[in-house]
């Protein structure tokens, strides 16, 4: 059996409480570097054997924590980059709303394949990451870290559970959270969703 920790990064530097951020290419905060390293204490003595991520600094520094912590390098990938959002990146919530507002209701109403301008839809970024994740998961590792964003992760996991996207934010994906995938020849078993380091020893 292989298990598999997929994670959120840690929290973001500057105010973006409703703001779409997707693929802007921010930083963590003090807190969110603060969260990776308590993330990363906790997945000592599990066994990790290989730590993946988005190639968006945010991830990477996660990432990196958690690496420096094992003695691992992390592998960046842009498939797991944050679902592209286009010309509404880095625009508050109810600027979109008001400056597109047929095409916001759309997206609203078709949240899997509505692409915003410019960008990518829900369904684009699971195709590019699924991929991956399918490739990552050929392994006889007895586990493996991957840092993701809530949008990729919320994915990915509803396509493990069976769950259509368009219930995707019925999915917890807080800033630092761990998720525990299990995985054998014959079944996935999704042990804990948007869950913390002091978690993992009942998941």
């Amino acid at each position: 059996m292989t298990t598999i920790y997929l994670l959120r990064h840690g929290a973001l530097a500057g105010d973006n409480r409703d703001r779409f951020i997707g693929q802007t290419n921010l930083a963590l905060a003090a807190e969110g570097l603060a969260q990776a390293q308590t993330t990363a204490l906790a997945l000592r003595g599990h066994g990790i054997a290989a730590v993946h991520c988005s190639d968006l600094t945010r991830s990477q520094q996660t990432a990196q924590a958690i690496g420096d912590a094992l003695g691992l390098t992390a592998s960046a990938h842009a498939e797991l980059r944050e679902v592209s959002l286009g010309e509404w990146e880095g625009l508050l919530r109810r600027e979109v709303a008001t400056r597109w507002a047929t095409e916001f209701a759309a997206r609203g109403r078709d949240i899997d394949t509505y692409r915003p301008p410019g960008g990518e839809s829900f369904g684009d970024c699971l195709a590019r990451a699924w991929p991956l994740w399918k490739s990552i998961i050929v392994t006889d590792a007895e586990a493996v870290a991957i840092v993701g964003h809530a949008g990729v992760n919320r994915l990915l996991l509803c396509r493990l559970l069976g769950m259509p996207v368009q219930n995707m934010f019925r999915l917890g994906q807080d800033y630092g959270c761990i998720n525990v995938i299990e995985l054998d020849r014959k079944s996935t078993r999704v042990r804990l969703i948007n869950g913390r380091g002091a978690n993992l020893s009942d998941s």
